[in-house]
Order: structure tokens, then C-alpha cells, then sequence
């Protein structure tokens, strides 16, 4: 049995100024894809260290208020109508993933426009780079204490874990748990995927059915938020995750039944 570390949410404290590890993550989150996204910008022609920045800063804008007000509207919308202000309060933690994922295709709806690129070009661009982020997220939510796991069935299972500011019963480490799936595990699938070339849409398609089933498995042993399930067994995580599966599947099948490629186009052998 491990016990949660208690880690103090404050980084770095100079005077007045406080950095807080939630803060930090996030940091690291952006630095991350901008990083990846540089990388993969020098194999694709097309494609420029300045597109690269602003694809990046459109993105964090569309991850920090979409991802702040899907929160809000799927999981507190009671807490929100008692204090209006709570929206704006993102240091205290609250952020969605599908809220997040719906701010930044707004986002990246607005910079095709701006930059006259395909929709599906640029989010199968960017697409490899998202898992680093949500891995650099969760680890922020597992500092923070927060998003804890159902408690343990198996009193002999090695990484349950006791989360004192919750309750003194063992819990799953769910924030770990989606860290290495829809995180590392899904970077590395999704990284390969992309190396090669693939048909318009189909590495997007890739994200949504490797997030979605990632999600979808983990929210088995993850704490329900405010302790609620959409249906009888669903989690509202399930449920949100479950139109991505399905969407992302037919994505995949449309792609390959277009075979349009935006680099790199396979020869046919002879």
C-alpha cells in the first residue's frame, strides 16, 4: 500500500509570486508541443516555425477556456449558478478534457482560416503532439490531489494507494493510470502512426479512438466526479468519451476510402 506524498501545490515561491505546480504542468504541456510540433514542421513542406508558434498559442487558448468552461458545464454547473466567479478561479484545478478538446477545434477552426490550411491537414498535424500534454496534465492533477480512484477490490493489489485528504481507504492512482494511456502510451502509437504517410484524417481519427478507449477503461477505476455516473454503471467521462470511439472508427473508414495525402504520397510498386 502507498500513501499519496501530500505535495505542496505551491512550486516555487519568490515574495508575492507563487508557481504553482498545476501552473507548471501546464507550462511544460505547451513547451512540449511546441517543441514536437517544430520537429515535425521540418518533414512537411508547407509548414513554418511561425505557423508552428501561433497553431501552439491558438491551441493553448482554446485548451485553457474551453477546457475551464467544459468543466463547468459538465461536471459543476450546480457550484458555477452558486458562485459565477468559480469560472474564472483556474488555479484551484477543474478542467476538462472534452471541453478542452472542443476549444481547441474552434481554435484550430479559426487558424486554418488565417493560415488557408485543410482543417484535418492541421489536426493531423498536431494530433501526435496532444498526448505529452495530458500527460504533463495528469501528473498536474495527481499533484494537486485531485481526480482520485475508486477504492481497491483487491486488498493485496501492489499500487493502491490512500489519499488522506479524501478518506483513509485504498485507492486506484487514477491520475497515473491516465497519465501512461492517454498519455505516454498513446504518444508512442500515435507517433509512429504519423511517421509514415497516412491518408487525410486518419491520424486524427487514430487520436479520437486511442483517447477514447484510453478513457474510457481508466474511468473504470477512477472516482466518478462529484461522486456521479450518467447512467447506472457510466461514468460522464464514458459517456463523453464514447461518441469520440465511434466517430473516430468511421473517420478512419472514410480516410482510407478517400486515400487523400497531404505529403509524401506512396508510390505504387510495379
Amino acid at each position: 500500500m502507498l500513501t499519496y506524498p501530500n505535495i505542496d501545490p505551491v512550486a516555487l515561491a519568490l515574495g508575492p509570486i507563487s508557481v504553482h505546480w498545476y501552473g507548471l504542468m501546464y507550462l511544460l504541456a505547451f513547451l512540449f508541443a511546441w517543441g514536437l510540433a517544430s520537429y515535425r514542421a521540418k518533414q512537411r513542406q508547407g509548414w513554418t516555425m511561425d505557423m508552428v508558434s501561433d497553431l501552439i498559442f491558438y491551441g493553448a487558448l482554446g485548451v485553457i477556456l474551453g477546457g475551464r468552461v467544459g468543466y463547468v458545464l459538465f461536471y459543476g454547473f450546480s457550484q458555477f449558478l452558486e458562485n459565477p466567479l468559480w469560472l474564472f478561479q483556474v488555479w484551484t484545478g477543474g478542467m476538462s478534457f472534452h471541453g478542452g478538446f472542443l476549444g481547441v477545434m474552434l481554435a484550430m477552426v479559426v487558424w486554418c482560416r488565417k493560415y488557408q490550411k485543410s482543417t484535418f491537414e492541421t489536426l493531423d498535424f498536431i494530433a501526435p503532439c496532444v498526448p505529452t500534454g495530458l500527460m504533463f496534465g495528469r501528473i498536474g492533477n495527481f499533484i494537486g490531489g485531485e481526480l482520485w480512484g475508486r477504492p481497491v477490490t483487491n486488498p493485496d493489489y501492489a499500487f493502491g494507494m490512500v489519499f488522506p485528504h479524501v478518506d483513509n481507504l485504498v485507492r486506484h492512482p487514477s491520475q497515473l493510470y491516465q497519465a501512461l494511456g492517454e498519455g505516454l502510451i498513446l504518444f508512442i502509437i500515435l507517433w509512429w502512426f504519423s511517421s509514415k504517410p497516412r491518408p487525410r484524417m486518419a491520424v486524427s481519427a487514430l487520436f479520437l479512438i486511442g483517447y477514447g478507449l484510453a478513457r474510457f477503461v481508466v474511468e473504470f477505476f477512477r472516482e466518478p466526479d462529484n461522486g456521479q455516473l450518467f447512467i447506472a454503471w457510466m461514468s460522464k467521462g464514458q459517456a463523453l468519451s464514447l461518441p469520440m470511439i465511434i466517430i473516430g472508427l468511421w473517420m478512419m473508414w472514410y480516410a482510407y476510402q478517400k486515400k487523400i495525402y497531404d505529403w509524401q504520397v506512396p508510390q505504387k510498386s510495379k
